[in-house]
Protein backbone atom coordinates (compact mmCIF):
# COMPACT_ATOMS: atom_id res chain seq x y z
CA UNK A 1 0.00 0.00 0.00
CA UNK A 2 1.67 2.99 -1.01
CA UNK A 3 2.47 5.57 2.08
CA UNK A 4 0.68 8.31 0.31
CA UNK A 5 -2.87 7.06 0.88
CA UNK A 6 -2.47 7.79 4.53
CA UNK A 7 -0.96 11.70 3.99
CA UNK A 8 -4.72 12.06 1.75
CA UNK A 9 -5.97 10.46 5.09
CA UNK A 10 -4.82 12.89 7.35
CA UNK A 11 -5.42 15.93 4.54
CA UNK A 12 -9.27 15.01 4.80
CA UNK A 13 -9.65 14.49 8.21
CA UNK A 14 -7.89 18.29 8.29
CA UNK A 15 -10.39 19.32 5.76
CA UNK A 16 -13.78 17.15 7.41
CA UNK A 17 -12.45 18.31 10.60
CA UNK A 18 -14.29 22.26 9.25
CA UNK A 19 -17.69 21.33 9.06
CA UNK A 20 -18.86 20.02 12.19
CA UNK A 21 -16.52 21.19 14.96
CA UNK A 22 -18.48 24.49 15.02
CA UNK A 23 -21.64 22.48 16.15
CA UNK A 24 -20.23 22.54 19.70
CA UNK A 25 -19.15 25.89 19.74
CA UNK A 26 -22.34 27.49 18.42
CA UNK A 27 -23.12 29.24 21.99
CA UNK A 28 -19.79 30.48 22.11
CA UNK A 29 -20.39 32.34 18.35
CA UNK A 30 -23.46 33.72 19.28
CA UNK A 31 -22.91 35.27 22.32
CA UNK A 32 -19.47 37.00 20.70
CA UNK A 33 -20.92 38.17 17.50
CA UNK A 34 -24.17 38.91 18.95
CA UNK A 35 -26.43 36.76 17.52
CA UNK A 36 -28.96 34.04 18.39
CA UNK A 37 -27.84 30.56 18.42
CA UNK A 38 -30.09 29.78 15.35
CA UNK A 39 -28.39 31.94 13.64
CA UNK A 40 -25.64 30.89 14.10
CA UNK A 41 -26.45 27.28 12.94
CA UNK A 42 -26.61 28.67 9.51
CA UNK A 43 -23.44 28.59 9.45
CA UNK A 44 -23.45 24.34 9.66
CA UNK A 45 -25.94 24.87 7.23
CA UNK A 46 -24.83 26.93 4.36
CA UNK A 47 -21.57 24.76 4.51
CA UNK A 48 -23.55 21.52 4.46
CA UNK A 49 -25.53 22.87 1.50
CA UNK A 50 -22.62 24.32 -0.81
CA UNK A 51 -20.01 21.09 -0.03
CA UNK A 52 -22.94 18.89 -1.34
CA UNK A 53 -23.77 21.11 -4.63
CA UNK A 54 -20.51 22.51 -4.88
CA UNK A 55 -17.87 19.44 -5.58
CA UNK A 56 -19.58 17.86 -8.43
CA UNK A 57 -19.66 21.27 -10.74
CA UNK A 58 -16.35 22.17 -9.40
CA UNK A 59 -14.77 18.64 -10.16
CA UNK A 60 -15.94 19.09 -13.82
CA UNK A 61 -14.67 22.72 -14.19
CA UNK A 62 -10.88 21.41 -13.06
CA UNK A 63 -10.80 18.28 -15.18
CA UNK A 64 -7.98 19.29 -16.66
CA UNK A 65 -5.51 20.82 -13.93
CA UNK A 66 -2.89 18.54 -12.62
CA UNK A 67 -4.01 17.33 -9.41
CA UNK A 68 -1.56 17.91 -7.30
CA UNK A 69 -1.50 21.67 -8.17
CA UNK A 70 -5.24 22.08 -8.06
CA UNK A 71 -4.84 20.55 -3.93
CA UNK A 72 -2.03 23.54 -3.77
CA UNK A 73 -4.40 25.67 -5.46
CA UNK A 74 -7.43 24.50 -3.09
CA UNK A 75 -5.55 24.10 0.25
CA UNK A 76 -3.99 27.97 -0.23
CA UNK A 77 -8.07 29.25 -0.79
CA UNK A 78 -8.94 26.80 2.16
CA UNK A 79 -5.79 28.65 4.11
CA UNK A 80 -7.22 32.21 3.62
CA UNK A 81 -10.64 31.01 4.78
CA UNK A 82 -9.62 29.53 7.84
CA UNK A 83 -7.86 32.99 8.40
CA UNK A 84 -10.88 34.89 7.70
CA UNK A 85 -12.57 32.64 10.35
CA UNK A 86 -10.03 33.11 13.35
CA UNK A 87 -9.83 37.18 12.54
CA UNK A 88 -14.15 37.43 11.42
CA UNK A 89 -15.02 41.00 13.53
CA UNK A 90 -18.92 39.99 12.66
CA UNK A 91 -21.01 37.37 11.71
CA UNK A 92 -21.46 38.75 8.44
CA UNK A 93 -17.34 38.36 7.60
CA UNK A 94 -18.03 34.40 9.43
CA UNK A 95 -20.33 33.50 7.25
CA UNK A 96 -18.55 34.37 4.08
CA UNK A 97 -15.40 32.45 5.92
CA UNK A 98 -17.54 29.29 6.20
CA UNK A 99 -18.63 29.62 2.39
CA UNK A 100 -14.70 30.10 1.39
CA UNK A 101 -14.18 26.88 3.60
CA UNK A 102 -16.78 25.05 2.01
CA UNK A 103 -16.35 25.97 -1.57
CA UNK A 104 -12.42 24.78 -1.16
CA UNK A 105 -13.10 21.93 1.43
CA UNK A 106 -15.56 19.97 -1.12
CA UNK A 107 -13.31 19.97 -4.03
CA UNK A 108 -10.40 19.04 -1.67
CA UNK A 109 -12.03 15.81 -0.30
CA UNK A 110 -13.25 14.70 -3.23
CA UNK A 111 -9.77 15.34 -4.48
CA UNK A 112 -8.41 13.46 -2.21
CA UNK A 113 -11.10 10.44 -2.84
CA UNK A 114 -10.20 10.25 -6.28
CA UNK A 115 -6.10 10.52 -6.29
CA UNK A 116 -6.48 7.88 -3.76
CA UNK A 117 -7.05 4.82 -6.42
CA UNK A 118 -4.87 6.22 -8.50
CA UNK A 119 -2.01 5.17 -5.88
CA UNK A 120 -3.03 1.94 -5.62
CA UNK A 121 -3.47 -1.72 -7.67
CA UNK A 122 -6.43 -2.85 -8.92
CA UNK A 123 -7.03 -4.99 -5.92
CA UNK A 124 -6.49 -2.19 -3.27
CA UNK A 125 -8.99 0.02 -4.47
CA UNK A 126 -11.55 -0.45 -2.12
CA UNK A 127 -9.35 -0.05 0.43
CA UNK A 128 -7.80 2.84 -0.32
CA UNK A 129 -10.62 4.33 -0.76
CA UNK A 130 -11.43 3.16 2.77
CA UNK A 131 -7.92 4.71 4.61
CA UNK A 132 -9.21 8.43 3.10
CA UNK A 133 -12.87 7.28 4.10
CA UNK A 134 -11.11 7.03 7.60
CA UNK A 135 -10.06 10.54 7.66
CA UNK A 136 -13.39 11.65 6.51
CA UNK A 137 -15.04 9.64 9.50
CA UNK A 138 -12.87 10.85 11.86
CA UNK A 139 -13.26 14.17 10.97
CA UNK A 140 -17.14 14.39 11.25
CA UNK A 141 -17.17 12.07 14.62
CA UNK A 142 -14.63 13.91 16.18
CA UNK A 143 -15.10 17.17 15.17
CA UNK A 144 -17.79 18.37 17.64
CA UNK A 145 -16.07 17.00 20.88
CA UNK A 146 -12.59 18.02 20.03
CA UNK A 147 -14.53 21.57 19.11
CA UNK A 148 -15.92 21.94 22.61
CA UNK A 149 -13.08 20.80 24.40
CA UNK A 150 -10.91 23.62 22.83
CA UNK A 151 -13.59 26.09 22.49
CA UNK A 152 -14.53 25.93 26.10
CA UNK A 153 -11.30 26.41 27.28
CA UNK A 154 -9.86 28.97 24.95
CA UNK A 155 -12.54 30.46 23.16
CA UNK A 156 -14.53 29.55 20.03
CA UNK A 157 -11.75 30.78 17.36
CA UNK A 158 -9.19 28.47 19.06
CA UNK A 159 -10.04 25.39 17.16
CA UNK A 160 -9.60 27.65 13.64
CA UNK A 161 -6.58 28.20 15.29
CA UNK A 162 -6.02 24.83 15.09
CA UNK A 163 -7.07 24.49 11.85
CA UNK A 164 -5.28 26.65 10.48
CA UNK A 165 -1.96 25.61 11.49
CA UNK A 166 -2.93 22.08 10.61
CA UNK A 167 -3.89 23.35 6.89
CA UNK A 168 -0.11 25.27 6.84
CA UNK A 169 1.10 22.22 7.30
CA UNK A 170 -0.78 20.01 5.19
CA UNK A 171 0.81 22.39 2.50
CA UNK A 172 4.19 21.69 3.04
CA UNK A 173 3.32 18.12 3.01
CA UNK A 174 1.95 18.17 -0.49
CA UNK A 175 5.08 20.09 -1.83
CA UNK A 176 7.30 17.41 -0.33
CA UNK A 177 5.39 13.94 -0.39
CA UNK A 178 3.07 14.14 -3.31
CA UNK A 179 4.39 13.87 -7.06
CA UNK A 180 1.92 15.52 -9.95
CA UNK A 181 -0.78 13.21 -10.90
CA UNK A 182 -2.37 13.95 -14.26
CA UNK A 183 -6.32 14.28 -14.35
CA UNK A 184 -7.75 11.12 -16.48
CA UNK A 185 -8.50 11.65 -19.84
CA UNK A 186 -10.95 14.33 -19.76
CA UNK A 187 -14.67 13.04 -21.23
CA UNK A 188 -17.42 15.29 -22.23
CA UNK A 189 -19.81 15.85 -19.73
CA UNK A 190 -22.98 14.64 -21.71
CA UNK A 191 -21.16 11.65 -21.66
CA UNK A 192 -20.31 11.92 -18.82
CA UNK A 193 -23.91 12.62 -16.95
CA UNK A 194 -25.11 9.57 -19.68
CA UNK A 195 -24.16 7.66 -17.32
CA UNK A 196 -26.92 7.98 -14.69
CA UNK A 197 -29.26 6.59 -17.38
CA UNK A 198 -27.71 3.61 -16.07
CA UNK A 199 -30.08 2.82 -13.25
CA UNK A 200 -27.52 0.95 -10.94
CA UNK A 201 -25.62 4.52 -10.32
CA UNK A 202 -28.87 6.17 -9.51
CA UNK A 203 -30.06 3.74 -6.89
CA UNK A 204 -26.52 3.38 -5.64
CA UNK A 205 -26.50 7.58 -5.26
CA UNK A 206 -29.80 6.97 -3.84
CA UNK A 207 -28.68 4.29 -1.20
CA UNK A 208 -26.61 6.56 0.40
CA UNK A 209 -28.86 9.79 0.89
CA UNK A 210 -31.11 6.91 2.51
CA UNK A 211 -28.96 5.69 4.99
CA UNK A 212 -27.34 8.87 5.91
CA UNK A 213 -30.10 10.68 6.23
CA UNK A 214 -31.64 7.99 8.63
CA UNK A 215 -28.73 7.61 10.08
CA UNK A 216 -28.26 11.54 10.86
CA UNK A 217 -32.02 11.56 12.27
CA UNK A 218 -30.70 9.78 15.63
CA UNK A 219 -27.20 11.08 15.71
CA UNK A 220 -28.07 14.43 15.63
CA UNK A 221 -30.18 13.90 18.54
CA UNK A 222 -28.00 11.81 20.39
CA UNK A 223 -27.41 13.38 23.15
CA UNK A 224 -31.41 14.74 23.97
CA UNK A 225 -32.16 11.39 23.22
CA UNK A 226 -29.42 9.95 25.46
CA UNK A 227 -30.96 12.76 28.20
CA UNK A 228 -34.34 11.36 27.91
CA UNK A 229 -34.23 7.90 27.93
CA UNK A 230 -30.67 6.94 30.70
CA UNK A 231 -29.30 8.50 33.53
CA UNK A 232 -26.36 9.23 32.05
CA UNK A 233 -24.50 12.50 33.07
CA UNK A 234 -22.39 14.64 31.13
CA UNK A 235 -19.15 13.12 31.45
CA UNK A 236 -20.53 9.65 30.41
CA UNK A 237 -22.70 11.77 27.33
CA UNK A 238 -18.99 12.24 26.22
CA UNK A 239 -17.68 8.86 26.81
CA UNK A 240 -20.39 7.44 24.61
CA UNK A 241 -19.47 10.11 22.14
CA UNK A 242 -15.94 9.29 21.86
CA UNK A 243 -16.37 5.39 21.81
CA UNK A 244 -18.63 6.22 19.05
CA UNK A 245 -16.12 8.54 17.64
CA UNK A 246 -13.56 5.51 17.54
CA UNK A 247 -15.83 3.24 16.13
CA UNK A 248 -16.73 5.14 13.05
CA UNK A 249 -13.41 5.59 12.39
CA UNK A 250 -12.35 1.95 12.32
CA UNK A 251 -15.48 1.60 10.57
CA UNK A 252 -14.61 3.40 7.55
CA UNK A 253 -11.13 1.31 7.59
CA UNK A 254 -12.93 -1.94 8.10
CA UNK A 255 -15.18 -1.39 5.43
CA UNK A 256 -12.68 -0.59 2.58
CA UNK A 257 -10.98 -4.23 3.61
CA UNK A 258 -14.36 -5.84 3.31
CA UNK A 259 -15.23 -4.56 0.13
CA UNK A 260 -11.51 -5.58 -1.52
CA UNK A 261 -12.35 -9.31 0.60
CA UNK A 262 -16.07 -9.86 -0.18
CA UNK A 263 -16.73 -7.60 -2.93
CA UNK A 264 -18.78 -4.16 -2.30
CA UNK A 265 -22.19 -5.69 -2.93
CA UNK A 266 -21.79 -8.13 0.12
CA UNK A 267 -20.57 -5.77 1.64
CA UNK A 268 -23.25 -3.17 1.24
CA UNK A 269 -26.14 -5.87 1.86
CA UNK A 270 -24.72 -7.25 5.13
CA UNK A 271 -23.95 -4.32 6.32
CA UNK A 272 -27.63 -2.61 5.66
CA UNK A 273 -29.32 -5.33 7.18
CA UNK A 274 -27.56 -4.90 10.22
CA UNK A 275 -27.54 -1.09 10.52
CA UNK A 276 -30.99 -1.18 9.95
CA UNK A 277 -32.58 -3.92 12.89
CA UNK A 278 -29.79 -1.94 15.29
CA UNK A 279 -32.07 1.32 14.83
CA UNK A 280 -35.27 -0.79 15.73
CA UNK A 281 -33.39 -2.90 18.86
CA UNK A 282 -31.84 0.39 20.03
CA UNK A 283 -34.41 2.08 22.08
CA UNK A 284 -34.73 -1.20 24.05
CA UNK A 285 -30.80 -1.38 25.16
CA UNK A 286 -31.13 1.13 26.86
CA UNK A 287 -31.47 -0.66 30.25
CA UNK A 288 -28.61 -2.65 29.76
CA UNK A 289 -25.35 -0.84 29.61
CA UNK A 290 -23.39 -4.08 28.55
CA UNK A 291 -25.74 -4.23 25.90
CA UNK A 292 -26.31 -0.83 24.63
CA UNK A 293 -21.97 -0.61 24.60
CA UNK A 294 -22.33 -3.05 22.19
CA UNK A 295 -24.65 -1.35 19.81
CA UNK A 296 -23.41 1.97 19.91
CA UNK A 297 -19.85 -0.01 18.88
CA UNK A 298 -21.92 -1.43 15.94
CA UNK A 299 -23.67 1.53 14.86
CA UNK A 300 -20.38 3.51 14.54
CA UNK A 301 -18.51 0.65 12.80
CA UNK A 302 -21.49 0.46 10.26
CA UNK A 303 -22.21 4.46 10.07
CA UNK A 304 -19.40 4.84 7.75
CA UNK A 305 -18.55 1.31 6.49
CA UNK A 306 -21.26 1.11 3.76
CA UNK A 307 -19.21 4.73 2.14
CA UNK A 308 -16.13 2.97 0.95
CA UNK A 309 -17.54 0.31 -0.30
CA UNK A 310 -20.92 2.23 -1.97
CA UNK A 311 -17.43 4.31 -3.83
CA UNK A 312 -15.85 0.86 -4.94
CA UNK A 313 -19.37 -0.18 -6.42
CA UNK A 314 -19.84 2.86 -8.14
CA UNK A 315 -16.38 2.27 -9.72
CA UNK A 316 -17.22 -1.15 -10.89
CA UNK A 317 -20.37 -0.31 -12.43
CA UNK A 318 -19.05 2.79 -14.58
CA UNK A 319 -14.91 3.44 -14.01
CA UNK A 320 -14.48 5.82 -16.93
CA UNK A 321 -16.92 8.67 -15.23
CA UNK A 322 -15.95 7.33 -11.70
CA UNK A 323 -14.83 10.35 -10.87
CA UNK A 324 -18.28 12.56 -11.18
CA UNK A 325 -19.92 9.70 -9.55
CA UNK A 326 -17.54 10.03 -6.33
CA UNK A 327 -18.26 13.44 -5.96
CA UNK A 328 -22.23 13.03 -6.21
CA UNK A 329 -21.64 10.01 -4.47
CA UNK A 330 -20.19 13.03 -1.47
CA UNK A 331 -23.12 15.20 -2.30
CA UNK A 332 -25.64 12.97 -1.81
CA UNK A 333 -23.66 12.17 1.76
CA UNK A 334 -23.85 15.72 2.82
CA UNK A 335 -27.31 16.10 1.40
CA UNK A 336 -28.62 13.37 4.01
CA UNK A 337 -26.72 14.87 7.02
CA UNK A 338 -28.86 17.89 5.92
CA UNK A 339 -32.23 15.93 5.38
CA UNK A 340 -31.64 13.88 8.49
CA UNK A 341 -31.23 16.91 11.07
CA UNK A 342 -34.24 18.87 9.25
CA UNK A 343 -36.47 15.29 9.83
CA UNK A 344 -34.99 14.88 13.21
CA UNK A 345 -35.83 18.01 14.68
CA UNK A 346 -39.29 17.80 13.41
CA UNK A 347 -40.05 14.88 15.07
CA UNK A 348 -38.23 15.91 18.06
CA UNK A 349 -40.27 19.27 18.30
CA UNK A 350 -43.47 17.50 17.17
CA UNK A 351 -43.31 13.97 18.75
CA UNK A 352 -40.58 13.14 20.69
CA UNK A 353 -36.93 12.35 20.63
CA UNK A 354 -37.86 8.70 21.80
CA UNK A 355 -39.36 8.50 17.74
CA UNK A 356 -35.94 9.55 16.05
CA UNK A 357 -34.72 6.21 16.16
CA UNK A 358 -37.35 3.87 14.27
CA UNK A 359 -37.65 6.64 12.04
CA UNK A 360 -34.27 6.51 11.28
CA UNK A 361 -34.32 2.42 10.95
CA UNK A 362 -36.87 2.99 8.13
CA UNK A 363 -34.97 5.28 6.00
CA UNK A 364 -32.32 2.96 6.52
CA UNK A 365 -34.34 -0.16 5.21
CA UNK A 366 -35.16 2.01 2.17
CA UNK A 367 -32.10 2.27 1.70
CA UNK A 368 -31.46 -1.58 1.79
CA UNK A 369 -34.55 -1.55 -0.91
CA UNK A 370 -32.59 0.52 -3.02
CA UNK A 371 -29.41 -0.82 -3.34
CA UNK A 372 -30.42 -4.72 -3.71
CA UNK A 373 -31.91 -3.14 -6.75
CA UNK A 374 -29.45 -1.05 -8.07
CA UNK A 375 -27.85 -4.64 -7.40
CA UNK A 376 -30.17 -6.73 -8.98
CA UNK A 377 -30.76 -4.22 -12.57
CA UNK A 378 -28.66 -5.47 -15.54
CA UNK A 379 -25.77 -3.00 -17.17
CA UNK A 380 -26.46 -1.62 -20.41
CA UNK A 381 -23.19 -1.32 -21.28
CA UNK A 382 -20.02 -3.81 -19.50
CA UNK A 383 -17.12 -1.91 -18.36
CA UNK A 384 -13.29 -2.72 -17.20
CA UNK A 385 -13.06 -2.25 -13.74
CA UNK A 386 -9.70 -0.17 -13.94
CA UNK A 387 -9.54 3.58 -12.13
CA UNK A 388 -6.83 6.03 -13.06
CA UNK A 389 -6.04 9.73 -12.74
Amino acid sequence: MDKRIYFLMILSFIIGLVELIISGILDLIAEDLHVSIGQAGLLITVFAVIFAVASPILLVMTAKIERKRLTLVCLYIFLIGCIVTVFAPTFSILFIGRIILALSGALLIILCLVMAPSLVGEQYIGRAIGIVSVGVSASLVLGVPLGLIIGDSFGWRAPFVLITILTALAIIGVHVLMESIQPKPQIPLRKQLAAFKNHKITLGLTTTFLYITGHTIMYAYFKPYLEATTDFNTTWISVIYLIFGFSAVVGGGLGGVLADLLGSRKTMIIALVVFSALFFIFPYSTDSFPVFLIIIIIWGILSWAISPAMQSYLIEIAPESSEIQQSLNNSALHLGVAVGSVIGAGIVDTLSVEVNPFAGGIFIILSFITVVISISSKKKTTYKTKSAI
